[in-house]
């Protein structure tokens, strides 16, 4: 069982002003690699996950389907899970509060032992991200959920599909409500789903293991409760797709230093909305080459144009998750850029780092404008994931050394940023 209340990376040091060019391999989802290990408490068999990323909320995750009696190994980049003899168990605070994708084993639970009890998720400062969506889907197919302080005790004796309309888009709620009914009896139909990548690969996921869905990749899903029991393979085998978010941050960041590079696992279809934003900045984007099938190459101009207005929303809009990082290069580009954050009502905490390195921003509610800069180098602290991993972007694009403290954020999903980034040509090392 690995210890994750211990740092592995402190700092990352970083000297501005390199361009970056050449190839590097993409690694696996964490959006997507988080539901489906959830999901797979929810077969007595085995489950093997290929290109799983190496990153700390997997480890999390790992851990807590270690204390309900599974048992789970790695190698490399590949995590097999054995649930046949898993029971209901208390799941320590500490991992559950460190990151938000544990709430999804309240679904699953429910699914497979009929009762859960679990505390409040954790996960990353940008916003409230309340769970009533989560609660009103499960107490519609038939969960009892009470709250006592800290901790949600759910009791679930009988399943039963029904309709659930969601009111707004909500990755976790409908994977959540996915996972629960997998094990009602009869069918569920969820309405306003959402249609994020992630979502599809937990259901093609659950597809593969014998679970009946209709609708993938659509706002209404259908699920056949309890399908698997006839179809059911006895051991399950998938793949977790590239990162979409790694592999834009990294586009971005050549776009911001300069060069060439490729992704050869890059997944363009998924990334459509993104890949729009990085032309408009002037790159040349193509989703392959022609010695290289599959991926995406960037070759970035000189001189990076600032598009008028970028808003986050739900797939296929362009990601929230990228608004942190889109910020850190337009400080770069010429002219003012809006950006319009519409998902997560606190995801400019990231600003004041950013003007310690000489950014110049101006926020009003929900609106960030962007202007021009010269950024420098200083000592600043991450205080979320894609937050911290913007920090590092401007490191790469400011003259001097920068100093990014609390790089642990940025092992949530960053799976080595340090030796990606080295194959690129950048000039950073890590502190632990």
């Amino acid at each position: 069982m690995v210890e994750v209340g211990r740092c592995k990376m402190k700092s990352l040091l970083i000297d501005g002003g390199c361009v970056l060019n050449g190839q590097i391999k993409v690694q696996g989802s964490k959006n997507a690699a988080l539901p489906i290990i959830a999901a797979s408490l929810l077969f007595p068999g085995k489950t093997v996950l290929q290109e799983c990323p190496q990153i700390r909320d997997v480890e999390l995750m790992k851990n807590l389907l270690e204390c309900l009696g599974c048992e789970v190994s790695s190698r490399e980049n590949c995590l097999s899970v054995e649930a046949g003899e898993a029971k209901v168990n208390n799941l320590p605070a500490r991992w559950v509060g460190g990151m938000r994708s544990s709430i999804l084993l309240l679904g699953a639970m429910l699914a497979r032992f009929h009762s859960a009890v679990i505390c409040y998720p954790g996960g990353c400062v940008i916003g409230e991200r309340p769970i009533d969506l989560h609660i009103m889907a499960l107490e519609k197919l038939g969960a009892e959920i009470h709250i006592e302080g800290e901790c949600i005790i759910a009791k679930a004796t009988n399943l039963k599909g029904c309709k659930i309309q969601f009111p707004i888009s909500s990755v976790g709620a409908t994977e959540q409500a996915i996972l629960a009914a997998c094990g009602a009896q009869g069918i569920t139909d969820l309405y306003n789903a959402a249609t994020e990548p992630e979502v599809v690969h937990l259901c093609r996921f659950l597809h593969s293991a014998g679970i009946e869905i209709q609708g993938i990749g659509c706002k209404h899903l259908r699920i056949t409760g309890q399908s698997f029991a006839k179809n059911y393979p006895g051991e399950i085998q998938y793949t977790i797709p590239a990162d979409r978010i790694v592999a834009g941050t990294y586009l971005l960041m050549a776009a911001a230093c300069g060069g060439e590079i490729y992704l050869e696992n890059g997944q363009s279809q998924e990334m459509e909305a993104l890949l729009a934003v990085t032309r408009q900045l002037g790159s040349r984007v193509e989703g392959s080459k022609t010695d290289l099938p599959g991926g995406i190459f960037l070759k970035a101009e000189k001189n990076l144009k600032a598009p008028e207005k970028i808003v986050t929303g739900p797939y296929p809009e362009f990601p929230t998750d990228m608004q942190p990082i889109l910020a850190a290069t337009l400080s770069k580009a010429d002219g003012e850029s809006i950006i319009e954050e519409t998902v997560f009502e606190n995801r400019f905490c990231y600003v004041s780092e950013l003007e310690k390195m000489g950014g110049k921003f101006r926020t009003d509610n929900r609106r960030l404008s962007v202007y021009p800069a010269y950024l420098h180098g200083a000592c600043v602290q991450a205080a979320d994931l894609r937050g911290g991993a913007a920090l590092v972007l401007a490191g790469l694009i400011a003259e001097g050394r920068t100093k990014v403290e609390n790089a642990h954020f940025i092992e949530r999903g960053y799976e080595d940023i340090v030796r990606d980034l080295r194959k690129l040509g950048a000039k950073i090392t890590s502190e632990t």
